[in-house]
């Protein structure tokens, strides 16, 4: 049964545009992990401060092993240098986020997408 991790950042208005080029300059190393089914970022559009990092997983043990990984170290190293400031002229240096809630789901029903 696949899981799904939710990761909820609180981003103020101002840290929007940060926080989303951090993401498009991400590494990637997660699309690789095994047991890795999908990733999606997820803008708030009606006045509510929370982005979704949503990523879903073959299993728990999957997801465990990634937090665990040297990638998974390295991607989020990466991201604490460059919220410190890393002199390249992006952003305000910072966190891009304020606060952080990681949410846990057991897939139970899903639907592929309709073709046509």
């Amino acid at each position: 049964m696949s899981v799904v991790k939710i990761n909820a950042l609180t981003v103020t208005e101002g840290s929007r545009d940060e926080l989303e080029r951090r993401f498009a300059g991400r590494a990637g190393l997660v699309e690789s992990a095994d047991g890795f089914e999908g990733f999606e970022l997820l803008r708030p559009v009606e006045g509510i401060d929370r982005y979704l990092v949503y990523t879903r997983w073959r299993s728990e043990e999957d997801f465990q092993r990634w937090t665990e990984s040297q990638a998974f170290q390295r991607g989020h190293a990466q991201a604490a240098a460059q919220a410190g400031g890393s002199g390249h002229g992006h952003g305000h240096g910072g966190p891009a986020a304020t606060g952080a809630e990681l949410w846990s789901f057991e897939v139970i029903q899903s639907a592929p997408p309709k073709t046509a």
